[in-house]
């Protein structure tokens, strides 16, 4: 993701420490709605989605004492707006040893906005296997949802305008721990949407 322009404008309304934080917050709730996270499997899609889920698999050890499975779920196949855009570059799946049949997935992004980024997140799950439930954590939800879908837990409810961005820095891609709130270029910006996070504006996620 491109930070050199907007996030001069931007404001942060996470830092790394409130990152921290509220992902240990999510991580003691999926254990606690998860009556111990015995058969919990994470998948973050890529791409912050999946540093999140790591994040929260680490978090999960420390509490359960366990090793969490965690992976990652490509959705590019499975969105909506395929012949809307360029052609993207494909991200990896990687679905733990165990598989997701009988498990109870955890699908993990940064940003949930119109909801259309989950649909194709569920539709891809269902060609892999068949868990016993999916959940949904995501670090932001930002709201303007143009689909039924809602998340299970959520590190930050972030009321926006169809004007502002949200843009979620993490250290492994950016080199830092951030959100920022900004302005929409008028002519839009192609940067502003992260692979698997909802930072685009209506419609186009």
């Amino acid at each position: 993701m491109d930070t050199k322009n907007n996030s001069d404008s931007a404001r942060p309304v996470l830092e790394a420490p409130d990152i921290a934080r509220v992902l240990t917050r999510i991580a003691h709730e999926i254990v606690e709605r998860a009556k111990g996270a015995d058969d919990v499997v994470l998948l973050g899609i890529p791409t912050r989605g999946v540093f999140l889920a790591r994040r929260l698999a680490d978090k999960l050890e420390e509490i359960t004492g366990r090793k969490i499975p965690v992976g990652s779920l490509d959705i590019t196949m499975y969105r909506d707006d395929l012949r809307l855009r360029p052609p993207r570059t494909l991200a990896r799946t990687e679905i733990p040893g165990d598989g997701v049949d009988g498990r109870l997935v955890v699908l993990v992004d940064d940003v949930l906005f119109s909801g259309r980024t989950i649909r194709a997140a569920l539709d891809a799950l269902g060609d892999i296997g068949r868990p016993r439930a999916v959940q949904l954590a995501v670090l932001v939800d930002r709201g303007h949802r143009e689909l039924p879908i809602r998340a299970d837990y959520v590190g930050r409810n972030l009321p926006t305008s169809l004007r502002e961005t949200v843009r979620v820095l993490l250290a492994e891609e950016d080199g830092r721990d951030s959100v920022l709130l900004g302005e929409r270029r008028e002519s839009g910006d192609p940067s502003a949407e992260g692979r698997g996070s909802e930072t685009a504006p209506a419609g186009e996620q």
